[in-house]
This record gives C-alpha cells, structure tokens and sequence, in this order.
C-alpha cells in the first residue's frame, strides 16, 4: 500500500518535495521540545518515511512509482 504517490506532479519541484519532507521534522522537533517524545518520534518516523520516497528514491521520470 502507498502512502504517497511521488510520481504525482505535485512533487517534480524539488523545493515541495523538500519541504513536504522538512514539515513533520520541524513538528517532530517542537513536539520533543516540549517533552512530548511519543509524538516526536511518530513525526520523524513520518519525516523519514517521506524522506525516503521523496528524496532518496525519487526519479524525475519515474512514471509508475516503483
């Protein structure tokens, strides 16, 4: 099951693709901050997640996703 589609228009620039990977990791951030460790790690584990199909694996011409 996917959760994100990278292959969606949406995500050919490379700054939302960036930023879209940064949010829950500035969140994460916050939440530990303020003693919240549960929710910081669901939001860096999020942040990876996104990380990994945005940044590591994306192709400009990936057309299928895999």
């Amino acid at each position: 099951m996917r959760l994100i589609d990278p292959s969606h228009p949406f995500f050919r620039p490379a700054w939302r693709r960036y930023l879209t990977t940064a949010a829950p990791f500035a969140w994460a951030f916050f939440e530990y901050a303020n003693g919240n460790a549960l929710w910081a790690y669901l939001f860096a584990a999020i942040g990876g997640y996104l990380g990994w199909n945005l940044i590591i694996k994306w192709s400009p011409d990936d057309k299928d996703g895999s």
